[in-house]
């Protein structure tokens, strides 16, 4: 999918909607050092726990997710972010639906 347009204002929570029973994805903007990615999900919905080799800071645009990191569960709100260490398993949980914005920096 391609990117978000360079050099223009974005309604970030418009530029991915809801689907039922789904995880909606929009990768923002793509570079060396790492991407931006919005999330849409659906009730019920998760990213099973997993790991990544970098950073990654989850931002919540609407909505309230859970994120476990290394089995410690945190309740996020819209406004909230949270990082989530590189090397660190972690999960992303929608007790209902939520937007959240990605950023991933890869570590030097």
């Amino acid at each position: 999918m391609a990117t978000a347009p360079k050099s223009e204002v974005l309604k970030m929570t418009d530029l991915a909607a809801y689907q039922e029973g789904s995880v909606v994805s929009r990768q923002i903007t793509k570079a060396d050092a790492g991407n931006v990615t919005l999330f849409a999900f659906d009730a019920g919905q998760e990213l099973s726990e997993h790991t990544a080799p970098f950073d990654a800071l989850v931002h919540v645009l609407d909505g309230e997710a859970e994120i476990v990191i290394s089995g410690k569960s945190y309740a996020l709100a819209e406004g909230d972010a949270i990082i989530m260490p590189a090397n660190e398993p972690h999960a992303v949980k929608a007790p209902s639906r939520f937007k959240m914005l990605l950023t991933m920096i890869r570590n030097a």
